[in-house]
């Protein structure tokens, strides 16, 4: 029988996670279980939510800081921020298609737990370098406070980073202090049509490389809402400067056909983008990332396989699904080294997730600081084992 436990403040995250350790019982720790299908399953009697910390606890619009405890939804940190002309930097994607969350919302604490983030990452950084400031519960029962809520800020041993993607195996994160962006007034596309995969990424490329501050860069294969296969240039900012710019690029990269969309379209196709909607679904699905001019490289190597995939990030990002079979895994490992870069099985069913490796194995130098860094924060480790490292 298991038991779901779910504090609504963080002295009931302590007692949960110090019984456990206690017990020498794991917790499966997660927000609102909208990615428990990600990475490796965990296998324990104890279940800890975080979705009962929930609310903003900061706001400062004027210092663009936000602080939030872990539970609480994306959407309602988003609207604060929306009220205000901000955003959110990384603009994290809602995977919900991928997993089934059946209209759970994801919450901020499983957003910097996972370092998921979009399409805006080639330009402004991923989910990471936006995380000011962690308060967590380790594996000992012990409060962590990393990091603050200035922008300049230099207290303490930077352990936000280290935090952010640790997929709740280091530590029970139960609030989060982000530094935010001015929303853009517009933003407008530039389709480039009819390029293949390395035609395309070569034009991200050289768009990514202008002057004109592009946002998002995408390649789509034909059957993703287009006639053909695409490229996707985004730019925003203020209604005069997108204007001018999307037709500048435009001129300068001189691919026959190219448009640009309105904005309405522009912020529909680049939701789509970010919620990985261009993908079909298979009964697996992997994150590849490489440099961005290895992705259509990836692409190829896997095709035979049935694994079919588009690139976000200029090319740095190749989204995949195909078949479940560790021979289909097997070929995304291959592509993905040879392409020197790394993989995540984000989606599959538990019997792969099990049998194979759903991260790239790390060095032995870098493992052995792993599980010392494991030893030291939890070392009765019952903080989600086994998630990222088959016995860790």
């Amino acid at each position: 029988m298991t038991l779901a436990l779910l504090p609504t403040d963080e002295a009931g995250v302590q007692d949960a996670v110090v019984s456990a350790a206690a017990a020498r019982e794991p917790l499966w720790v997660h927000g609102n279980g909208t990615k428990s299908g990600m990475l490796r399953r965990v296998e324990t009697a104890r279940v800890l939510s975080t979705a009962g910390l929930s609310g903003i606890t900061l706001y400062s619009p004027s210092e663009l800081i936000i602080s939030a405890r872990a539970g609480t939804p994306i959407g309602e940190v988003e609207a604060a921020l929306a009220e205000k002309g901000q955003q959110l930097t990384a603009e994290p994607p809602d995977l919900s298609r991928i997993f089934g969350a059946n209209g759970r919302p994801q919450t901020i604490g499983g957003v910097t737990a996972t370092n998921l983030s979009g399409p805006r990452r080639v330009a402004w950084g991923a989910m990471r370098d936006h995380v000011m400031g962690i308060r967590a519960v380790s594996g000992r029962g012990e409060v962590i406070h990393s990091g603050g809520r200035v922008l300049k800020n230099v207290t303490g041993l930077d352990l936000c980073k280290l935090f952010t993607g640790s997929h709740g195996t280091l530590g029970v994160i139960t609030e989060v202090t982000l530094k935010v962006l001015p929303a853009s007034a517009t933003s407008a596309t530039l389709v480039l049509p009819g390029l293949d995969a390395v035609t395309g990424v070569a034009a991200l490329s050289a768009a990514l490389g202008s002057p004109y501050g592009v946002s998002g860069a995408a390649w789509l294969p034909k059957g993703a809402g287009f006639d053909g296969p695409v490229g996707l240039v985004r730019i925003e900012d203020f209604a005069a400067s997108v204007a001018y710019r999307t037709e500048k690029l435009r001129a300068e990269l001189g691919i026959p056909g190219a448009e640009i969309l309105d904005e309405a379209s522009s912020r529909t196709i680049w939701k789509s983008v970010r919620d990985v909607l261009p993908l079909p679904l298979g009964d697996a699905v992997w994150r590849v990332s490489v440099r961005p001019s290895a992705g259509p490289g990836v692409l190829a190597a896997v095709a035979a396989a049935g694994i079919v995939g588009f690139l976000d990030w200029g090319g740095g990002l190749v989204w995949l699904s195909g078949p479940a079979s560790a021979a289909a895994h097997r070929q995304v490992e291959t592509a993905t080294r040879t392409a020197e870069g790394t993989w995540m099985l984000l989606r599959g069913p538990d019997c792969l997730r099990s049998a194979v490796d759903v991260v790239p194995p790390e060095v032995p130098a870098l493992a052995a600081i792993t599980r010392r860094m494991k030893a030291s924060l939890d070392p009765a480790g019952v903080l989600n084992p086994g998630r990222l490292y088959a016995g860790l």
